[in-house]
């Protein structure tokens, strides 16, 4: 990559990027799943996978557009660049499917019901955690107002364990009963995250972000 693209500009090019990636998503490229007559039941993994997995993408791409603002490393930029478009497309396509199926895009019940999760704690949803690997209120903040190899590491921090929850929840989709464009995306999403995982944990390493992340249970 030649020269270097200003924050503001990174960001507002992402921006851009992921508006028309939902957009597009949305009303173009859900082809090829059951509609209504023949959608996933409600309780079915299809459709908890694809409510769960939009809202646990909308705060990567959150997270990342906040660190294309106010980071430092190009090399951050860049990881956080893909990961708000490739999450932004992928959930403008989950919540096409949920539109097709004539299902709502959120439920009142608790997350993760789908995989046999137990329901998200108290104290953790007091904190605005609603699945394992998201970032608090407090991180998210903490994220906005960090300027620098500071913003850079914290989102390095913050991103890992949103990763490892990504993984655990699209290793859970299996191929009963779920559509076969589900199950194929669920599982390019494990491949890419574990992937971006393996970056970033690398990356980490330069800015001590890794401290309080640990590897016991994660993915291998």
């Amino acid at each position: 990559m030649t020269g270097r693209r200003p924050a503001r500009g990174w960001a507002t090019a992402a921006a851009v990027v992921v508006l028309l990636a939902g957009a597009l998503l949305l009303t173009g490229l859900s082809r090829g799943v059951p509609a209504e007559a023949g959608a996933p039941a409600e309780g079915s993994v299809a459709v908890g996978f694809s409510r769960d997995m939009a809202v646990h993408h909308q705060q990567a791409v959150e997270m990342s557009l906040s660190v294309l603002r106010n980071g430092a490393s190009e090399e951050v930029r860049t990881l956080a660049y893909d990961i708000a478009n490739t999450q932004a497309a992928q959930r403008g396509m989950m919540l096409g499917w949920l539109q097709l199926w004539g299902r709502t895009p959120t439920t009142s019940g608790p997350p993760m019901r789908w995989m046999g999760m137990p329901p998200t704690s108290e104290e953790d949803r007091s904190r605005g955690v609603l699945m394992p690997g998201m970032a608090s209120r407090a991180d998210m903040a903490a994220l906005d107002a960090a300027r620098g190899d500071r913003a850079d590491a914290l989102y390095l921090r913050l991103m890992i364990e949103h990763h490892r929850g990504g993984v655990h929840m699209s290793e859970a989709v299996t191929a009963d009963s779920t559509p076969p464009v589900v199950l194929r995306l669920a599982q390019g999403m494990t491949r890419g995250q574990r992937a971006e995982l393996e970056l970033m944990r690398s990356l980490a390493k330069r800015f001590d972000a890794v401290d309080a992340v640990g590897h016991e249970g994660e993915p291998q």
